[in-house]
Formats: C-alpha cells, sequence, structure tokens
C-alpha cells in the first residue's frame, strides 16, 4: 500500500521558494533573481522521487544526507565550490521538503521521516500536523478529492503569505540597494 503524502507538491514548492527567498534576504545577489527559481522548486519537491521505489517513501530521500549529498552535487555542477550560496540555496530548497513533512500529519505506521538515514533509522515527527495528509490512492473519487482540495487550499492559506512577505521583502531590499 502506498502511504499518504504529507504536504503535496503545491506546499513544497511554495516551501521551496520560501527557503530560497529567505536566505536570499541575508546574503543577496542581485544578477541571479529568477534565474533558478524553477531548479529550486524542482529540488523542493525531490525527495517525493522515491514514491518510485517500491517501499522506499520518506527514508534515503528525506534524510539529511540526502540533503548533503544535494548541496555536494549543486557545488560540483555549478563550479562554486569557493562561493558556497547556490550549493546552500539549493540544499536548503530541498531541506525545505524535510521541514514540511516533519511538520506534516502522518496517520499510516511507521510516522514521520528517516531524517538521519543512513546512521539512525528512527522515524521523526513533530506532531504538529500543521499540513494535512493527501492521498494518491483512488485520486479520482470525490471523497479523495475533497481531501486533496482542502490540504492544498490549506497549504495555499499558510505558505503564500509567507512567500509574498518574503518576495514584498525581496523587492525592497533590492530597492535600498540601488540607492545606496
Amino acid at each position: 500500500m502506498i502511504g499518504p503524502l504529507m504536504p503535496s507538491p503545491i506546499g513544497h514548492a511554495l516551501g521551496g521558494v520560501a527557503a530560497v527567498w529567505s536566505a536570499d534576504l541575508v546574503v543577496p545577489r542581485p544578477r541571479e533573481r529568477g534565474r533558478l527559481l524553477l531548479v529550486y522548486i524542482a529540488l523542493a519537491a525531490a525527495p517525493d522521487l522515491d514514491l518510485f521505489v517500491p517501499g522506499g517513501h520518506r527514508m534515503a530521500t528525506h534524510s539529511l544526507f540526502a540533503m548533503l549529498l544535494v548541496f555536494m552535487i549543486a557545488a560540483a555542477v555549478t563550479g562554486q565550490v569557493t562561493r558556497w550560496r547556490t550549493a546552500t540555496l539549493c540544499a536548503a530548497a530541498y531541506g525545505s521538503h524535510l521541514l514540511l513533512d516533519w511538520l506534516g500529519a502522518d496517520n499510516m505506521p511507521p510516522r514521520g521521516i528517516q531524517l538521519f538515514w543512513p546512521i539512525s533509522g528512527r522515524w521523526f515527527i513533530s506532531n504538529l500536523d500543521i499540513f494535512r495528509e493527501t492521498a494518491r490512492q483512488h485520486f479520482l473519487t470525490p471523497a479523495i478529492i475533497r481531501q486533496n482540495a482542502i490540504a492544498v487550499a490549506q497549504e495555499i492559506a499558510i505558505m503564500a503569505p509567507i512567500v509574498a512577505l518574503l518576495w514584498w521583502a525581496r523587492r525592497r531590499t533590492a530597492k535600498l540597494r540601488i540607492w545606496n
């Protein structure tokens, strides 16, 4: 049986944007603005690629080890081994997925994610249930459509104001840098 997703891909995409734009406020780089946003969004959703591995969901790809691997690959691919900014943003986008899943509801045992895989097989979940479960089985039935629509609406209600505030703050700080 395939278990539930914690946040949906929409929630994870918004989480990835929020993570990257938060980091961008700390260490801005105006000439990169927007160029890699789709890459960051893809990285925020990437841990759920383990859905294609039977019995492997929320394990290896949902770990800090995988986030570190993303960081190392991004540093090698971008050639910015001495300037870690792009690699750090890639890891932050990927890590946002882990955070949102940790904050999500998960009623199917084992509950949570294997955050410290391969060092530990322990499962971690916050029990805050900030994000509802979304379902993949019987996807086109009225009950599942309703469940997923409510979950996505809640994710947008939580994440969209955060992303909007970060967008505004980034624009504001960019204008301030121009005038200084």
